[in-house]
């Protein structure tokens, strides 16, 4: 299910922190599900625990997922209302993004098209003009 980079100079709660939410996001996790076990998923991975359980911090304080004591690990269900701070951290760093791509050279059009495409891929339908 996961596959983390040993050698990348990213940590490996982080590595870990983004393969849950690309599966969260990509609708692989379902709303609800059951996360694996700490100690599972720490011996599936050969990793300590600990890095296994400050990810899974990391998730619910980013609120992709909550904890119920005893019980494990869960995906959190979208919450549109709640999004609004979030949002504008992501058009922040969309804007981030965008500029840099301009300072390398890619024209407008190009961007569009980018944006476009990745909308379409993640379910988003066609986008009109």
């Amino acid at each position: 299910m996961f596959e983390l980079d040993l050698r990348s100079r990213a940590p490996i709660y982080e590595q870990l922190v983004e393969k849950i939410k690309e599966l969260i996001i990509n609708n692989v996790l379902k709303p609800d599900q059951q996360l694996p076990a700490v100690r599972v998923l720490a011996s599936e991975l050969t990793i300590n625990p600990n890095t296994i359980q400050k990810a899974y911090r990391e998730l619910e304080y980013r609120e992709f997922i909550y904890s119920i004591p005893g019980k494990g690990s869960f995906v959190r269900p979208a919450i549109h209302e709640n999004s609004t701070a979030r949002l504008q951290t992501l058009e922040n760093e969309l804007s981030r993004i965008v500029s840099e791509m301009q300072y390398l050279g890619a024209t407008p059009r190009e961007i569009i098209t980018l944006v476009k495409t990745q909308v379409s891929k993640n379910g988003g339908g066609s986008m009109d003009d």
